[in-house]
This record gives C-alpha cells, structure tokens and sequence, in this order.
C-alpha cells in the first residue's frame, strides 16, 4: 500500500508539473499570437502605403 501512496504522490507531482508548463507555454503563445496580429497590420500599413518591401540584412549591396 506504501508503495501505491509513493507512486500516485509522483505521478500528482509531475501532473502539476506538466499543468505549470502548459500554462506558461499557453501564455507564450498569447504574447506571440499578439505580436504576429501586430506584425500583419503593420506590414498591410506598408503594402497600403506603397512603402513595403523585403529587406534581408544578411544580403550585400549590389555594388559589392
């Protein structure tokens, strides 16, 4: 019986474990989710004002 009460105290512990993992990744994807709307409207703010493009910092110059 000892040996039941030790195994289902584990297995409640790593329940709330996992509980408290899936509440901070549901967080974190409320912040990106936010992020991205904001991204999207502002890039439809560019394309709108004409004013959009790609810009890749990792590519050179035409002139090098």
């Amino acid at each position: 019986m000892e040996h039941l009460e030790e195994r289902v105290a584990h297995l409640q512990r790593a329940v709330d474990d996992l509980s408290d993992v899936i509440a901070r990744q549901d967080q974190e994807l409320s912040k990106l989710k936010t992020q991205v709307e904001v991204l999207v409207r502002r890039e439809a703010s560019r394309e709108q004002d004409g004013t959009g493009g790609a810009y890749f910092a990792d590519e050179r110059p035409p002139h090098y």
